[in-house]
């Protein structure tokens, strides 16, 4: 159920982000996204006011956080994480005749909606299955990969599998620097992570003229 959330959402973000000039940008994906993920949480607000019964155990699932991820939780959904894990390894080669434009990737052979639907399926079980798992861990995968793209270039082939262990690594420290700042009680790391997020997402945006939008 999580990841078909993840796809009607993947889909919803990509259809709002191809509107007007441009097409489907990387600042208006992100954009879509953002605006996206704010209404759902306000979805997801209206249904739990009127029930205190499960006002507590919703929690998790606002804020996000890794004290959930037992072995007995990650079993279930350890099958989509390695399907998803390789499609995207996969799908490397293709992301990098993608970054080229849509036109040069064509003329270079490639089929370009396939190779993005395709892209998109592994981003999908991943997303989805991580979040059935932790709950909306926000801002990781706006972070870490335009970090890393300045270490390692822009190659995908050493892009995706440098992401992922940096991505591990941040969310570690970000939960560390949360059981440390406020002990005895904890921060929950999702909070962490958008308090690190947030100011990046600002520097993207300031970073685009207006009119690219």
């Amino acid at each position: 159920v999580a990841i078909l959330g993840a796809g009607c959402a993947a889909i919803f973000v990509y259809a709002i982000g191809s509107l007007g000039r441009g097409g489907a940008t990387p600042l208006k994906m992100a954009l879509a996204g953002a605006a996206t993920s704010v209404a759902s949480a306000s979805m997801v607000i209206a249904v739990v006011l009127p029930r205190g019964d499960i006002a507590g155990g919703i929690h998790s699932w606002q804020i996000g956080g890794v004290g959930g991820a037992t072995y007995e939780r990650i079993l279930p959904v350890l099958p989509f994480l390695l399907v998803g894990f390789v499609i995207s390894l996969l799908s490397a080669r293709k992301l990098n005749s993608l970054a080229l434009g849509d036109e040069l990737a064509t003329g270079l052979g490639e089929s370009v909606a396939t190779a993005r639907a395709v892209a998109s399926l592994g981003a999908i079980l991943l997303c989805g299955a991580t979040t059935a798992i932790c709950g909306p861990i926000g801002f990781l995968g706006l972070v870490v990969p335009h970090l890393c793209r300045l270490l390692v270039g822009v190659d995908h082939r050493w892009l995706l599998p440098f992401s992922t262990l940096a991505g591990a690594c941040l969310l570690l420290a970000a939960d560390v620097l949360g059981r440390i700042v406020a002990r005895p009680a904890e921060i929950d790391v999702g909070i962490v992570t958008a308090m690190i997020g947030a100011p990046f997402f600002i520097w993207i945006v300031r970073r685009q003229r207006v009119r690219d939008l």
